[in-house]
């Protein structure tokens, strides 16, 4: 018991990682240590309560500890990040890693001896680990991996302002596409740049519905969610959160890019002018980690009529530039164009071989330009939905 006790008030003490108490099994496992009178109802029912917790997620309670320290968002890691480290914090980060290892090391053994419990409760398993040498590892490498929830999840989605993880995304890959290679290689080149801390755009992705704008930027980051790269969708009504979020990962080790999908504006709306000064012009200027990408049917994104040309405004020509400027605040833009009949052959044709489908070549085009003619014309979203639509008919 004194083992069990000794260890519960060193986590206790915990400052860097005062987080970790709060995790379901550290914190069922703090409560073992704390009663110092229990009748043995009471420790086969606190017992249990830790080890459901724990079985919850895996039968090793080393792993267990191991993903929760490496996954912890804490002052330390975001002062490395920054670069703001002191003689304190690192002696700090010694101790409490000391006072993790030892939870790591608690044996099953060691736990029924502590309660001097006879019944027959599942048994954990400990396996041997450096957590010292598994944080220095996870702190050369946080331009790749991240720490906090960046290490677990690659995109994000916000809500009344605040970032949640996408925990299912879009499995998307760069190789699962066919056709329009140049338009997405000048947003590939553009991302790499972003990766490697180069000077970049910038990117607004337009152009015909269905062409492959919203899953190119997903597909991007799939591909190199392993060197860095996170993104974070932000709904039009969101849009006046984009300064505060930009400033909690500003100087976040990881790269970002901020995705707006299917952006387009009434000319008096008011999320306008915030993303407008958000992209330049600003008081704040844009961080080196973040880019901008956006997808719109609408090269201008501003919504014009006839009428705004030939009203009774002093000053027209000012604010018709005034409602066409944003897109010129983008400094790559990359045209997604509705495919000729050979471009959505080859797209069908890849598809097919993709999803096993075994259907003769002419038989192929000649369906699959039948079935665009009936949902809204040729389109990458329309070849797949025929294929995906053979592929389930072939089930």
């Amino acid at each position: 018991m004194e083992k069990l006790q000794a260890l519960t008030e060193r986590l206790h003490a915990l400052v860097l990682f005062r987080a970790l108490k709060n995790d379901p099994v550290i914190r069922a496992f703090l409560q073992l240590g704390e009663r110092t009178e229990r009748n043995k109802t009471e420790t086969v029912s606190d017992a249990a309560e830790f080890l459901n917790a724990l079985f919850t997620e895996t039968d090793n309670l080393t792993e267990y500890v191991v993903q929760a320290v490496r996954t912890d968002e804490n002052a330390y890691l975001a002062r490395a990040a920054a670069g703001k480290l002191t003689k304190n914090y690192t002696s700090a980060l010694e101790t409490e890693l000391e006072t993790l290892q030892a939870l790591c090391d608690f044996t099953f053994d060691d736990f029924r001896k502590a309660l001097d419990i006879t019944l027959p409760l599942p048994a954990y398993e400990t396996t041997a680990c450096n957590l010292k040498d598994i944080y220095k590892t996870l702190l050369q490498n946080l331009s790749k991996t991240g720490y906090g929830i960046f290490a677990r999840y690659h995109m994000f989605s916000v809500k009344d302002g605040i970032m949640l993880p996408v925990k299912h995304p879009d499995r998307q890959r760069l190789s699962d596409f066919s056709g329009y290679e140049r338009e997405r290689n000048l947003v590939i080149a553009n991302t790499k740049a972003l990766l490697s801390g180069s000077p970049c755009n910038n990117v607004l992705l337009y152009g015909d519905a269905g062409a492959g704008k919203s899953s190119t930027v997903k597909a991007i980051v799939n591909e190199f969610k392993d060197d860095g790269l996170r993104l974070i969708e932000v709904k039009k009504n969101e849009l006046f959160h984009l300064p505060d979020i930009m400033d909690s990962i500003s100087e976040n080790p990881l790269k970002f890019i901020i995705f707006i999908d299917d952006l387009s504006f009434a000319a008096d709306d008011g999320d306008f002018g915030a993303l407008k000064a958000i992209l330049e012009g600003s008081v704040s200027g844009r961080s080196r980690n973040i880019a901008i990408y956006a997808t719109s049917n609408r090269r201008h994104l501003v919504k014009e009529n006839f009428s705004d040309r030939a009203g009774d405004d002093l000053h027209r020509q000012d604010t018709i530039q005034e409602l066409t400027s944003l897109s010129a605040r983008f400094g790559l833009k990359v045209t997604f164009s509705r495919p000729e009949k050979k471009l959505y052959e080859q797209i069908v044709l890849q598809l097919a071989q993709q999803y096993d489908v075994d259907m003769p070549e002419q038989e192929l085009y000649i369906k699959a330009e039948a079935h665009a003619l009936r949902n809204g014309g040729r389109s990458p979203r329309t070849a797949k939905q025929f294929i995906e639509y053979l592929a389930y008919c072939k089930e």
